[in-house]
């Protein structure tokens, strides 16, 4: 008896050495491919016909510096910014939002006061972008502004994710376009030879699954 009858002997499958190298075989495969399209499936460009354009206020300089370039060789009329409080600095500006910030980063770089607007959001704990999108949202509503598509211009790999999040809020009655801003911090198509890459690429890709498959706007 082994240990008094408190153990018992059960037959079991175990991987043979095939088993193990086809294991292996399709662990390889499955990494080879993601490490090859992970970033243009995160980090689409579908731009649509619309005259307006969204930019997501957190972004870097250089992706205002683009979206002043994008809004003006195209037929847009108002560039809208969203985004969430800061979290730091806000003791050394008179703005403490990223939409805030955004817009007036716009306005340095010489574009038209009449056609920027600052959509601030409020603090949330999770789901920032969705609710920058519903407070977009709710601008166009209380504007009795009728919108039927937008450009939505976000930085690399977030880029898919918050154009899914965005037609959620808009509840699907908006078409959302997508333009991906290349992420200067690393090389997309080396994304996995970069710290920032590594972190940005896999992080964002486990924030799009979970926004797919996990989450419900309450």
């Amino acid at each position: 008896m082994a240990l008094l009858g408190l153990l018992k002997r059960k037959q079991c499958w175990f991987p043979s050495v095939y088993g193990w190298l086809l294991i292996g075989v399709v662990f390889f495969v499955v990494n080879i491919l993601f490490m090859f399209t992970a970033q243009p499936f995160l980090a689409p460009n579908h731009p649509i016909k619309s005259e307006i354009l969204v930019v997501e206020g957190w972004v870097p300089d250089y992706v205002f510096e683009l979206a002043k370039a994008e809004f003006e060789s195209k037929n847009y009329k108002l560039l809208f910014v969203t985004g969430e409080p800061t979290e730091k600095g806000s003791y050394l500006t008179e703005f403490n939002n990223f939409a805030e910030i955004g817009a007036k980063t716009l306005l340095k770089l010489g574009m038209n006061p009449d056609q920027v607007v600052a959509v601030p959001a409020p603090f949330v704990v999770r789901d920032r972008t969705y609710e920058t999108a519903l407070a977009l949202k709710k601008w166009f509503h209380d504007s009795g502004m009728k919108v039927n598509s937008v450009n939505l211009l976000s930085l690399g790999a977030h880029s898919r994710r918050s154009r899914m999040l965005f037609e959620k809020a808009l509840d699907f009655e908006v078409k959302v376009g997508i333009i991906a801003v290349t992420n200067q911090d690393y090389n997309p198509k080396r994304w996995w030879r970069y710290g920032d890459g590594v972190r940005t690429t896999i992080s964002e890709a486990i924030a799009y699954v979970y926004a797919r498959f996990l989450f419900h706007p309450e």
